[in-house]
């Protein structure tokens, strides 16, 4: 295992395809962030996509790609503000369609990119498919924990803005996998996030979840703890975090801002006087220590569960160090063939006549 919170996998080489048009510092913090993840990992080869006139250049300047990186051209660029059905009609010829395409014909293991989310969500669904069982996709991402391991799972962040109950016991189901393959637990703790930790709390659609992942806990193998609020995320009372896609991006977004928030004000605190900073030089390896700890680079890469293949979407304003992050976990991802064990996972179970019409659910044996 390289860090806290990532993914127990198998050494071996992989190769990991890159949106390279993506995001909004364009192909050259990419292409930085894909050198240092292959100076920090010999196993790794890209199949970068995007306008070759442009990436080629920018490749071979980084001599940790040399022979390690094939540019696939791809003129058409999806962009920030595109509407997921209109890059859906349009698709084809961009970056991010001959990234997706990559995975899908076998010729990549992972896909990362830093693009437009909807409309990643949207070409991953149409050209990768879903597992059978599975209702929607959702975003997945690891949150700095109190837990021994360091980090929390939560999801949906962002894959779809709603959610019915049904919807949120398959997260509960797929966020299980994910905590088990990814963060190494046996019997990890399901929270569902409400305004409160009280049963009788929340809509109407959150109630019949509690019921319904409270039903699966047993067959399923993890623990319900229940409710739990936004102050919970980062604790060590659960593992995993269950919420439908607008509470959970919101979230996601706030912790990052509070985080850059709090680097920004010790930053002034430890600048203000000349003892202020004298103290700073006493604190440095602590500071330096909280600093990395509460950094979202670090953890960059949210992961779209529920499809047959891994696609990992990274912040669109990640910089070298943010792409380095994702592609570490993309490749962490793919030795450690996720999909094929959700998909194994999701096969394997029987109907037993809980959470309503849902195929396929997540009971049994663990995987």
């Amino acid at each position: 295992m390289t860090r806290q919170g990532s993914v127990r996998a198998e050494s071996g080489p992989i190769t990991i395809s890159v949106d390279a048009m993506g995001g909004d510092r364009g192909p050259g913090a990419i292409i930085a962030g894909m050198g240092r993840a292959a100076r920090d990992n010999p196993d790794i080869y890209f199949l970068v996509h995007g306008a070759a006139s442009k990436l080629e250049p920018l490749v071979a300047k980084r001599r940790d790609l040399s022979g390690r990186c094939k540019v696939r051209d791809a003129e058409g660029v999806v962009t920030m503000d595109a509407k997921p059905s209109h890059a859906m009609r349009n698709g084809k010829g961009t970056s991010m369609w001959s990234a997706i395409e990559a995975v899908r014909d076998g010729e990549a293991q992972v896909c990362v990119s830093c693009g437009n989310t909807g409309a990643l969500m949207a070409m991953s669904m149409v050209r990768l498919r879903k597992i059978p069982g599975i209702n929607r996709p959702a975003i997945a991402c690891l949150w700095p924990s109190r837990n021994p391991g360091g980090f929390n799972v939560m999801l949906d962040v962002g894959a779809d803005i709603r959610a019915d109950a049904e919807d949120l016991l398959q997260y509960a189901l797929m966020g299980t996998s994910y905590a088990r393959v990814g963060l190494g637990l046996p019997r990890p703790r399901i929270g569902l996030l409400n305004v409160g930790t009280e049963e009788h709390k929340g809509r109407a659609e959150l109630k019949l979840a509690h019921d319904m992942i409270a039903a699966a806990s047993e067959t399923a193998q993890f623990d319900f703890v229940g409710y739990v609020e936004g102050g919970d995320i980062p604790s060590d009372r659960v593992d995993v975090i269950v919420t439908d896609g607008f509470t959970g991006n919101v979230a996601l977004k706030t912790g990052e801002g509070t985080a850059k928030l709090i680097r920004e004000l010790l930053r002034e605190a430890f600048n203000h006087t000349i003892l202020s900073r004298f103290a700073a030089l006493l604190a440095i390896t602590s500071l330096r220590r909280l600093a990395k700890r509460i950094d979202p680079r670090q953890v960059n890469g949210g992961v779209f569960l529920g499809l047959n293949g891994t696609v990992v979407k990274s912040h669109g304003s990640a910089d070298a160090t943010g792409i380095a992050a994702a592609i570490k976990l993309a490749a962490e991802l793919g030795q450690a063939d996720f999909p094929e064990r959700i998909a194994a996972r999701v096969a394997s179970l029987s109907d037993t006549g809980q959470g309503g019409g849902t195929s396929g659910q997540v009971y049994g044996t663990q995987k």
